[in-house]
């Protein structure tokens, strides 16, 4: 999966990222949705713009949530342009979407646009750290394949029923988490249950070892060209 594009070349959550990471053949793209003030749909990692404004137009704004889809696509990122908004970027792609739930707001709203565009709902995971909103896309939106995300197996076991009880509750088929904790025994366990696993960030060779090892069905990089070469230095 390209985390957020291809963000190691180009700056993350832009067109270009989305592009490049197409163009290096990644199986996925990971981004990020918000909701802005007049509830439009738009792509952006951090709750304000100040991490990856390209000028002062866009930095001391404060959340982005409070401003108007128009306001977000007028400002300067480190892109050159605004932000990116979840139709465009649909638009100008073609393979699955790892489409990370920011806000529980987005949801409703999610809901009515996979409603609207079925051919973009097809080729879309929902995921999210919010287990509460991931819940109700199961509701709302049965049909779209849905993960849930942990930095490690010790925060997903705080969960009532431990990371099995996540997984029940989110209706996931898909357990993202960290390296640390994770063992031959709960990869077997993940994957006896049918769930695919996925683990993040890949950041070394030696990641890419570890997550063949376990028999991983995908992971995350800045740079996934390069965990391509790794994966290939490392064989099947």
């Amino acid at each position: 999966m390209g985390h957020r594009g291809a963000m190691a070349h180009a700056p993350e959550n832009s067109l270009e990222s989305y592009a490049l990471a197409e163009e290096i053949g990644v199986d996925e793209i990971e981004l990020d949705v918000r909701l802005s003030a007049d509830e439009e749909l738009f792509l952006l990692h951090d709750a304000t713009l100040d991490r990856t404004a390209g000028d002062d137009s866009a930095r001391g704004r404060g959340p982005a949530a409070e401003m108007t889809l128009a306001e977000l696509q007028a400002v300067v990122l480190d892109s050159g342009r605004g932000v990116v908004s979840l139709a465009e970027m649909y638009d100008a792609t073609s393979t699955v979407i790892q489409l990370e739930i920011k806000a529980p707001e987005t949801v409703k709203h999610l809901a009515d646009f996979f409603a609207a565009r079925p051919e973009a709902a097809a080729r879309t995971y929902l995921m999210s750290f919010d287990a509460d909103a991931l819940r109700e896309a199961s509701e709302r939106m049965p049909d779209i394949r849905r993960g849930i995300i942990r930095h490690s197996v010790e925060t997903a076991n705080a969960f009532d029923g431990g990371w099995e009880g996540l997984v029940k509750y989110t209706r996931a088929s898909r357990f993202a988490t960290g390296f640390e904790g994770l063992s031959e025994e709960i990869a077997d366990a993940v994957r006896e249950r049918g769930l695919e696993l996925h683990v993040w960030p890949l950041r070394t060779i030696e990641h890419m070892r570890r997550a063949v090892a376990l028999g991983a069905d995908g992971t995350t990089s800045d740079d996934p060209a390069t965990a391509q070469q790794w994966l290939r230095e490392v064989g099947p």
